[in-house]
């Protein structure tokens, strides 16, 4: 039999922005897609009418953007609630969809008293019990049913990419409502309708669904269709192991891109947070996803600290090319704005960062300490004339030390703190031509 091409999904729910949370489905699943050649459908998951919408819709999708995960087909499922009928009447008409009267008091009260009892809350198929006349006195006093997926009460076994063999004895879940009593289609069920139609091949999704997997790969399996191949990775966790859930609300795209985490940082540490993988800067997508391995991701929850995302996105800034930051750096007004980048990235945590060395680099005149004011005025008399380039530097000092005697951090460091009024930073031979001979000029002759 011929390999199913690769097509994968990304299914968020618009009820609210991408967080670290539910940014690395995303991104998992855009991996796995370049890597194999295949095909990312993104589908929003909006038939919850009351909680979804349309702003969030596009909040999600510029997210996306902005991370740089485009995508090859877009759905809606509130477009397709007709296609979820039409199948719930085939399921209806096989015997593997019922119809169910309780509320969800009543439901939440069975539970309870079973919990009470010492037994687990599962639903008892009350309403497979129920007489044709049962259920018109039901239905005449205005109730409206919900629809259920029968169980067949087997082991259902799959190979998880992550988490190996499984097998689940599905008579230890409830029969999953498929369909609630105002017509609205669940998850469990409008997921594999979706998949079927669009021939999902591999479901990559949080371990939060591993039950799910058992009625939906019966679904596929009455609906005459193949289950894709399920890969369940573990939820993110905080460094100390907590859940993330109130903490995440803190932690949208939008207010990480507003603090200055790169794009590119969120990607390449979501790729490899939780594998075997060591979480490495990478500048470009396309170089992360040739990489990418789902086999290296463990059943362990990955541990997620804000402070090590801070730090990969200083490492990712100090290899980030200069088209990736053109358009912020253009805005500092510097001399050879590209130069100015590569001299200044590795010194930067973040890319605003650069602000405080364009002010450095263009200020007419600095505040800062000379140190050593013989040498200074000697500096100053031997400045060479333009042009300068990368090779100024060390000439200009190696000229100084001839003539004063003066070497190492005694030459180096008195010449830094009049030019830049700092102690470190990045290379002089860089930032000098950028600075340019009359600001130097200028801070030299402060000591003289």
């Amino acid at each position: 039999m011929a390999a199913r091409p690769i097509a994968v999904r990304f299914a968020p729910s618009p009820t609210g922005r991408l967080h670290m949370g539910n940014a690395r489905p995303a991104v998992l699943n855009w991996l796995f897609a370049r890597r194999h050649g295949g095909t990312l459908l993104l589908r929003h998951d909006d038939t919850d009418a009351e909680r979804s919408r349309d702003e969030y819709i596009d909040a999600i999708e510029a997210d996306l953007r902005w991370l740089g995960l485009a995508w090859d087909r877009r759905e809606r499922q509130s477009g397709r609630l007709a296609r979820y009928a039409e199948v719930l009447e085939t399921l209806k008409a096989s015997g593997h969809a019922y119809s169910a009267y309780e509320t969800a008091e009543e439901l939440s009260l069975k539970r309870k008293a079973q919990l009470n009892a010492g037994r687990p809350p599962l639903y008892d198929r009350a309403a497979l019990r129920l007489t044709p006349a049962e259920r018109a006195a039901l239905e005449a006093k205005g109730r409206t049913p919900h629809w259920r997926l029968r169980l067949d009460h087997t082991d259902v076994a799959w190979a998880d990419v992550i988490h190996g063999d499984m097998t689940i004895q599905s008579s230890t879940l409830s029969d999953p409502v498929l369909v609630r009593e105002d017509g609205t289609p669940l998850y469990v069920f409008t997921s594999v309708v979706d998949d079927i139609d669009f021939a999902i091949s591999h479901v990559i999704r949080g371990d939060e669904h591993l039950m799910n997997t058992v009625p939906q790969i019966q679904l596929f399996r009455v609906l005459g269709a193949p289950p894709p191949t399920f890969a369940h990775f573990a939820l993110l966790v905080g460094k100390e192991g907590e859940k993330l859930s109130k903490r995440l609300g803190a932690l949208s795209l939008a207010d990480l891109h507003a603090d200055g985490i790169e794009a590119m940082a969120i990607a390449s540490y979501l790729a490899r947070l939780g594998s075997s993988d060591p979480i490495e800067p990478r500048s470009d997508l396309q170089e992360v996803a040739a990489k990418f391995d789902l086999t290296h991701f463990g059943r362990a929850p990955a541990h997620f600290d804000p402070d090590d995302l801070r730090a990969h996105n200083a490492k990712v800034v100090h290899q980030l090319p200069y088209a990736a930051a053109r358009d912020r750096i253009e805005t500092l007004a510097v001399p050879n704005p590209e130069a100015f980048w590569l001299a200044v990235r590795g010194n930067l945590s973040r890319v605003a960062d650069a602000a405080e060395w364009a002010r450095v680099v263009t200020a007419p005149a600095l505040s800062a300490p000379v140190e050593d004011a013989t040498l200074v005025a000697k500096a100053a008399a031997l400045l060479p004339l333009e042009p300068w380039n990368d090779a100024t530097w060390s000439a200009w000092t190696g000229a100084v030390a001839g003539a004063t005697g003066t070497r190492g951090r005694a030459l180096f460091h008195p010449l830094r703190v009049a030019l830049t009024g700092r102690d470190t930073g990045p290379e002089m031979k860089a930032l000098l031509p950028l600075i340019g001979r009359e600001r130097v000029l200028a801070r030299l002759s402060r000591g003289t």
